[in-house]
């Protein structure tokens, strides 16, 4: 009789004991990191120098240490019935007969600037080489980078990773 009282007695102390309070706001899972990934469409033309200017907004915050990586829509393909975006990484770069072309991009912590840089006469390229460019601009946190095994060339597996969020901003302003 001692050990079953003993017995009760003490799951009464832990049944008290781990009663809970009232649930506090919700949190990410676990590693979760935001990245964010900014999409912007813009023209190549002499009046601008071959570059674009995208400026990171006022109320976004990025730091020295951040990642930042330019992918340009190289492709449309129809995968299974479904049309697919091909994204690629900045550099990329174009040979043709006439010479190459090469798209690139620099970045601060206020703005990227997305370039074409050309052997060839700007008045020769095609409208398909320098007009309505799509670029994806992804900002990601350097520890994310650090701890996990990344595959920056593929931008859809990219985003498809565990651990990180990422907030897609599409139809960002660029400077002309």
């Amino acid at each position: 009789m001692k050990k079953i009282t003993i017995a009760l007695l003490l799951f009464s102390v832990f049944a008290i004991t781990s009663c809970e309070g009232p649930m506090g706001p919700p949190g990410l899972d676990g590693d979760s990191i935001i990245g964010t990934i900014f999409e912007m469409e813009g023209d190549f033309l002499p009046s601008n120098n071959n570059e674009l200017f995208f400026n990171f907004p006022s109320n976004f915050e990025i730091f020295d240490t951040d990642v930042v990586l330019v992918y340009i829509l190289w492709d449309v393909q129809d995968i299974n019935g479904k049309q697919t975006d091909v994204w690629r990484l900045l550099p990329q770069t174009v040979i043709l007969d006439e010479g190459f072309i090469q798209y690139n991009f620099d970045n601060s912590v206020k703005d990227v600037r997305v370039f074409l840089e050309t052997t060839i006469p700007f008045d020769e390229l095609r409208p398909a080489e320098t007009q309505d460019q799509v670029f994806r601009i992804a900002v990601l946190p350097a520890d994310f980078i650090a701890k996990k095994s990344v595959d920056i060339l593929d931008l859809n597996s990219l985003i498809k990773l565990q651990g990180i969020i990422f907030n897609i901003v599409k139809n960002a302003e660029i400077e002309p």
